[in-house]
């Protein structure tokens, strides 16, 4: 039998169905983790800015704060992040980082490499495989320090749904990054092939609004 100091129990909330539904539940849970953990900055991914605004209510007072990473410019017709919320952020003490989507980049660099990695990390589920992008693009854009354990935040196409504590590292030496708790995440989340178009948000998330 293990000694009790050669192991740590601690809880994963797993959520019956993935979503936006679960956005506040996930915040609560990775602010509450930040604070037991000593961690002061939270990544999120955020593509329409209604989950950031949730978490900087939530974080208010509070001395977390955030690096949102939105979608790159270029990656659809227009830029969906308000651009007047990322100066308010910035006022707030947080930062909003447009950098480089790397499990995109295949079209880019004639290579199968970053699809192949997004798929195997949607084994997990979307939200780690999201995690793990946004970790990298921040720490490459200088938003965190590499080694830096931090909180990363994700969901299922919209929302949050997925918390991580991880350990930041640049892209250039993708072997330093380390999961080291799973917070929460959803049961199961749909796949889709690699270098392919991903399913519509109502094949992905029931009862979707």
């Amino acid at each position: 039998m293990l000694a009790k100091d050669a192991y740590s129990e601690e809880k994963i909330t797993y959520f019956i169905k993935p979503g936006p539904k679960n956005s506040e539940h996930t915040l609560r849970l990775a602010i509450e983790r930040a604070k037991v953990r000593g961690i002061n900055k939270i990544v999120l991914a955020s593509t329409r800015g209604e989950t950031t605004r949730l978490a900087a209510g939530l974080l208010f007072d509070s001395g977390i704060k955030m690096v949102v990473v939105p979608h790159q410019y270029g990656f659809g017709p227009n830029q969906r992040f308000p651009p007047e919320l990322t100066a308010e952020l910035q006022k707030q003490g947080h930062s909003v980082y447009f950098g480089t989507m790397l499990f995109h980049t295949e079209n880019f660099y004639g290579v199968r490499i970053p699809s192949a990695m997004a798929t195997l990390l949607r084994t997990f589920c979307q939200g780690i495989k999201v995690c793990v992008e946004i970790l990298l693009m921040a720490t490459d854009g200088g938003c965190l320090k590499s080694g830096e354990k931090v909180i990363a935040v994700s969901g299922t196409i919209r929302g949050a749904d997925t918390a991580v504590v991880a350990i930041a590292a640049p892209s250039t030496r993708l072997h330093e990054l380390h999961i080291t708790e799973i917070i929460c995440k959803p049961f199961e989340t749909k796949s889709w092939p690699a270098s392919s178009e991903p399913p519509k948000i109502s094949d992905v998330i029931e009862d979707s609004d």
